[in-house]
């Protein structure tokens, strides 16, 4: 008892000492060059020129005859998703692609929006915040809100990192917070959670920590190879749109709820239609993407991000999914975006928030903006 009194002392005088170096730092501007050689000496073309999406016979030709040369392995017995994307569910994903899904009405449904080409330097994620800073100003807005998840958040992040004057509030539904003193005591957070500001809800989707280590390990393979050794796995994936189609959707399975690995469907149609998901396959492979999509991983694992270590002091709202990879409390919220001024409880929905519940998110950015637009 007192052992574990004179330990959480300890680590909150630390805490306190952590939390309190509030210095407000931004990370330089600068500028780059990801394009292929040298970096062109005449000036950059800033034109926004329109587009369509197209496609034509021969794509859709080549896409049917790979998909019917598929070779598949059959799963174990009882597998489920256990083991990765079940072949034997994939077989009716392959018969739906292949018969009935109209690749020519997705693209008609895309250019009911207008498209829009510029170029603009950029890659790993400052890069891209950079990338969208400019862009924002060459669309003629000095100002402008910002929200994401997954990649977009540490971008979004970047950008307030980069220009906070420019950033008038940041929404987010993921945050990879690495420095940080409150991600090394989840192990004593079960015993002394409260001490550290924990909720109730924060227990619930934080504890047993076993079984969010293990969640962490199964979901993060991905990430391991995409880092190290992205165009090994491209080759594979480029040339196989089946393949492309396991890889892709088997996360829209057990990061939209990690008890579908149960399901031998892997619940995937109990969110999202095969139209939506193929179509997201497509943009894939219809564009050759994959490969620089994945090398984005290893532009980002770098040992010298300064990023990670400066705070973020632009207004902030969070909402917190149940079904996150994993949960980040609004203690440790705080420590990373000092002026957070929304953090919410999600009812439901996982990783892809935008795309499994629309309505919630979007109800969740009108509130943290009308908070904001009121002070």
């Amino acid at each position: 008892m007192w052992l574990e009194i004179l330990l959480a002392s300890v680590l909150g005088f630390v805490i306190y000492w952590f939390v309190s170096k509030d210095k407000e730092e931004t990370l330089p501007l600068e500028d780059g060059w990801w394009g292929p050689g040298m970096r062109p000496t005449t000036g950059e073309d800033e034109s926004i020129r329109p587009f369509k999406v197209e496609t034509s016979d021969e794509e859709i030709n080549d896409l049917h005859q790979r998909i019917d040369k598929v070779r598949l392995t059959p799963p174990l017995e009882d597998s489920r998703f256990h083991y990765g994307f079940n072949s034997n569910y994939l077989k009716k994903i392959i018969s739906y692609w292949r018969n009935e899904f109209d690749w020519r009405k997705q693209v008609e449904s895309l250019n009911r929006y207008p498209h829009f080409k510029t170029k603009i330097e950029g890659f790993n994620s400052v890069a891209t915040a950079r990338i969208f800073y400019k862009l924002m100003l060459r669309l003629g807005f000095q100002q402008f809100y910002v929200q994401g998840g997954d990649w977009g958040a540490l971008i979004c992040t970047n950008m307030a990192q980069l220009v906070p004057s420019h950033v008038k509030g940041l929404h987010l539904n993921m945050a990879i917070i690495l420095r940080n003193f409150y991600t090394l005591i989840l192990l004593l957070g079960w015993r002394l959670g409260r001490l550290f500001g924990y909720t109730k809800r924060d227990m619930e989707l934080m504890y047993p920590f076993k079984k969010v280590f293990f969640k962490l390990m199964r979901e993060s393979g991905y990430m391991h190879i995409q880092s190290t050794k992205p165009d090994t796995v491209g080759c594979a994936l480029n040339d196989s749109p089946v393949g492309l189609a396991a890889y892709i959707l088997e996360k829209f399975s057990t990061w939209t709820n990690p008890e579908f690995r149960d399901l031998e469907d892997g619940g995937l149609e109990r969110k999202f239609s095969l139209d939506d998901l193929l179509t997201g396959v497509m943009l894939y492979w219809t564009t050759g993407t994959i490969t620089s999509s994945q090398r984005f991983y290893k532009e980002n694992m770098r040992l010298d991000n300064k990023h990670e270590g400066i705070k973020v002091h632009v207004p902030t709202g969070f909402a917190a999914f149940p079904c996150e990879l994993i949960h980040v409390p609004e203690k440790w919220v705080k420590s990373k975006y000092p002026k957070l001024i929304s953090y919410s409880y999600m009812p439901r929905g996982g990783h892809f928030a935008a795309f499994e519940e629309p309505e919630l998110l979007a109800q969740d950015i009108h509130k943290f903006m009308g908070l904001l637009e009121r002070q």
